[in-house]
C-alpha cells in the first residue's frame, strides 16, 4: 500500500473557507467520491492533543482542495500542516506540527510550524498610512525564505495608493519614517532588473536603488497572552531587531543600547528604543 504525504501551508482563506490542499496523487482516486473522512490531528496552543473527523469532499477551485474541515482557532494564516493520504482508502490524515516553545511574529503568537513567506504575505493592514506602506512592502515585494522582504522606495506612493503631490508625498515619508522609527523598516541599498524586480543585496551590473527592507520581530511569545494579535495601539519597550545582510547598526544605536540594558550589541543588529506604536496593522 502506497503513501502520499505532502506538506501545505494555510492561507487564510482557507482557514475562513475551512478547506485544505489535497495531494495531487489522491485526486484520481477520490475526486468522485462525496464519503471521505478527514482526520485532523492538532494540539491546541501546542499542548492537548485533539482528533477530530470531518465528513469531506473534494471540490476543484484552482486547485484541488478538501472541503468541510472546521480549522482550530489557534491555528495562523502560515500554519503547516502534513496531509497523508494511503492507497485505497477513503480517510484522509492531517496533523499540525507545535513549535518547541510558542513564539510571537511581530504581535501576533504561532503555537505550531508555519512558513515565514506565506505569513508576511498574508499581512492584513488596517486603514492607517503604516499600515499601508508595510502592506506594500510586504505584499508587493521580494518575499526571501525567513519571511523578511525588500521593496525598491520609488514607486511606494502608487503602490500604497496615497495619490500624488505635495501633501500626498508629505504623508507617505511620515509614513516611512515612523516604521523606521518602530523597527519595522530599514533603508537599504539594493539594485532592480530591467523590468524593475528588486535585488537585496544589490547585483553588479543592475540599476542600483534605494530599497525598504523588512524583517519580521520573532521572539518567545506569552502563551497566556490571549490578546497578542489583537493589540493595536501601546508602548512598546526598546528591543533588539536582525538587521539586513551587510546592515550595521549606528554608533547611537551600540551606545543606547548600552546605556540602557548595559550589555553590548552584536554585530548583524540594531537596537529599536521605547516608544509608541500605533495602530499599523
Amino acid at each position: 500500500m502506497k503513501t502520499a504525504s505532502r506538506r501545505f501551508a494555510l492561507w487564510r482563506a482557507d482557514l475562513a473557507e475551512g478547506v485544505c490542499a489535497a495531494p495531487e496523487e489522491c485526486v484520481p482516486a477520490l475526486c468522485d467520491k462525496s464519503d471521505i473522512s478527514v482526520i485532523l490531528e492538532h494540539r491546541v496552543r501546542g499542548v492537548t492533543a485533539t482528533r477530530q473527523l470531518f465528513p469531506s469532499a473534494l471540490r476543484e477551485d484552482v486547485e484541488w482542495q478538501f472541503a468541510g474541515l472546521d480549522w482550530p482557532l489557534d491555528l495562523q494564516p502560515g500554519a503547516l500542516v502534513t496531509v497523508t493520504w494511503q492507497t485505497g482508502r477513503d480517510e484522509v490524515l492531517v496533523r499540525s506540527t507545535a513549535l518547541d516553545e510558542p513564539i510571537n511574529v511581530d504581535g501576533v503568537n504561532y503555537f505550531h510550524e508555519y512558513d515565514p513567506k506565506v505569513v508576511t504575505r498574508e499581512f492584513v493592514p488596517g486603514p492607517s498610512n503604516r499600515g499601508r506602506v508595510l502592506a506594500a512592502v510586504r505584499k508587493q515585494g521580494r518575499v526571501f525564505e525567513d519571511g523578511s522582504a525588500v521593496l525598491a522606495e520609488a514607486g511606494l506612493a502608487a503602490q500604497t495608493g496615497l495619490g500624488r503631490g505635495a501633501k500626498a508625498e508629505f504623508l507617505l515619508r511620515n509614513a516611512v519614517d515612523q516604521l523606521i522609527r518602530e523597527g519595522y523598516l530599514t533603508r537599504v541599498e539594493g539594485s532592480v532588473e530591467s523590468s524593475g524586480y528588486p535585488w537585496y543585496p544589490a547585483v553588479a551590473g543592475q540599476k542600483p536603488a534605494a530599497m525598504l527592507f523588512y524583517a519580521p520581530l520573532v521572539e518567545p511569545a506569552d502563551p497566556d497572552d490571549d490578546e497578542a494579535s489583537e493589540r493595536r495601539d501601546h508602548l512598546v519597550n526598546g528591543f533588539v531587531r536582525k538587521l539586513p545582510p551587510g546592515a550595521h547598526a549606528s554608533e547611537k544605536q551600540v551606545t543606547l543600547r548600552e546605556q540602557v540594558d548595559g550589555k553590548p550589541l552584536e554585530p548583524g543588529y540594531t537596537y529599536v528604543k521605547k516608544h509608541h506604536r500605533g495602530t499599523s496593522s
